[in-house]
């Protein structure tokens, strides 16, 4: 295991979803205190957080302000930092009210968590996009992350 390369790019895991029994995913493996999902492909993860982002959709968290708050909570992220980041990626005010169905706002949002959480240069819009050609689940399980 390289330490240089960031956990959730190690883990397929882009997003840094707690493992909580998504399809296909396993408990990460050596580290102390393992809690995140490892997926088998990258494009598994992206889908992973694609999924879970449509799920706090279903729960009327539809701004960045509200998912992150829910997403990156305080007593784990700077979340005020988190939000701004996002925002300014993605061109929008915090309570902006986004519709997670527009395949390019889905695409920015997961460019700006992924970058949050991992560091720029290791997931590319096009590996977005190709992994998101997959259609959403219908429904999404309800997996809590």
């Amino acid at each position: 295991m390289n330490a240089l390369i960031p956990r959730g790019i190690r883990n397929n895991n882009p997003g840094n979803l707690d493992y909580v029994g998504q399809p296909g995913a396993h408990l990460e493996t050596g580290v102390p205190y393992p809690r995140f999902a490892a997926f088998p492909t990258m494009a598994d993860g992206i889908r992973a957080l694609r999924d879970q982002l449509l799920r706090y959709a279903e729960r009327g968290l539809t701004t960045v302000a509200s998912i992150i708050s829910v997403y990156a909570p305080p007593t784990e992220n700077v979340t005020s930092a988190y939000i701004a980041s996002l925002c300014r990626h993605m061109g929008v005010q915090a309570d902006t009210v986004l519709d997670l169905r527009d395949p390019a706002t889905m695409r920015g949002l997961i460019e700006g968590i992924t970058t949050m959480e991992n560091g720029p240069g290791h997931i590319s819009p096009a590996q977005i996009d190709q992994a998101l050609q997959a259609a959403p689940a219908q429904p999404p399980p309800a997996i809590e992350a």
